[in-house]
């Protein structure tokens, strides 16, 4: 019998066997397709909610915990598994944004460095090349962002270094549940016996929950996304206009996104959304004009109700946890998160 089974191999559940694998625990994750290729993947990697000061205390409070030991994890990861998640401290500039009495606030209160741009030459000063049409931001220069796809790659390394086993390409059908006791779970015909079960499906959470008499409020959100291979240099930190981004890699890739769209479990990329994606990215960096999209995707975040995830024991079913519902903020909220939840599975 496996001391814990976790239900989703995307970063929340590879961060989740990890923090329980440290601790000495036998843990199996289950994916029903390869590990970390979902919203893990197809995110941006920013180190911070974006526009912070939207959130409340709990979504903070793992943020902040993510901001202060991300540093440290990408090193440990890197050792662990000769992987470089590509961490770098380069800044968040929000433009066009009327809330600089609010994002104060946040600054003071979790002790982030936030400076007040006034003109787009001090703008540009920060970040040259950013369009001249903004005359106002907010400047966040200890933000920091991973690459999302060396990330994923990065902790399934750490987890296959640990020996954590892992079963990918498997579907869990159902939990298999006795006198409201979590039993284990049943995966492609096959039962898999634990009395430590975490649900850490991201988008399909809900789905994996049905039966239990207790479902969790979340939804998939589908968001599209873009990349540029721009030069290294070409832009040297984040930009944020609303819900809209620009990242920029180590390689010069610049990653544009992101849609917020409510239609299910739908991953289509339609030609019109690439080029309103375009039309924002040159928008905010007018160089980006000159060249070409190399790639366009979407993903399905786990949306939940203010962004706020579920984390700790299921209502009505003793040995069954969750960890899900991150919504846009799985990368930053992740390491937190999954020390909260093996805290849960290991009382």
């Amino acid at each position: 019998m496996t001391d814990c089974i976790i239900v989703g191999g995307g970063l929340i559940g590879m961060l989740s066997a990890r923090e329980l694998r440290k601790q000495g625990m036998d843990v199996l994750v289950i994916d029903k397709g390869r590990l970390g290729q979902e919203s893990s993947w197809a995110g941006g990697g920013i180190l911070s909610p974006l526009h912070p000061w939207r959130y409340g205390e709990e979504v903070n409070e793992l943020a902040n915990e993510g901001h202060r030991d991300y540093p440290e994890l990408a090193q440990e990861l890197l050792l662990e598994s000769g992987i470089d998640p590509e961490y770098q401290r380069c800044g968040l500039l929000v433009v066009d944004s009327d809330e600089s009495d609010q994002a104060k606030a946040w600054a003071q209160q979790w002790n982030m460095s936030l400076q007040m741009l006034n003109s787009a030459p001090e703008i540009q000063s920060v970040l040259p090349g950013v369009s001249d049409q903004f005359e106002s931001g907010l400047w966040m220069p200890e933000i920091g962002q991973l690459r999302n796809p060396r990330l994923v790659k990065s902790v399934r390394g750490s987890l296959q270094a640990l020996g954590v086993r892992v079963l990918e390409n498997s579907e869990v059908e159902r939990l298999d549940v006795v006198n409201q006791q979590i039993k284990g779970v049943v995966a492609q015909g096959k039962t898999y016996h634990s009395e430590r079960v975490l649900i850490a499906g991201g988008a399909w959470t809900a789905k994996l929950l049905k039966d239990t008499g207790s479902v969790p409020d979340i939804e998939p959100v589908k968001g599209q996304m873009i990349l540029f291979r721009g030069q290294p240099g070409q832009l040297s930190g984040m930009v944020l206009c609303e819900s809209r981004y620009l990242i920029p890699r180590r390689d010069g890739r610049i990653l544009c996104g992101s849609t917020i769209e409510h239609v299910g479990f739908e991953k289509s990329t339609p030609q019109e959304t690439r080029e309103a994606l375009r039309e924002v990215a040159i928008s905010l960096l007018p160089s980006l004009a000159a060249l070409d999209i190399e790639h366009h995707w979407a993903g399905l975040r786990p949306g939940s109700p203010q962004g706020v995830p579920y984390i700790g024991p299921h209502n009505t079913i003793h040995g069954l946890f969750i960890n899900a519902g991150h919504y846009r903020n799985g990368v930053i909220l992740g390491l937190a998160s999954a020390r909260r939840v093996a805290r849960h599975i290991l009382a």
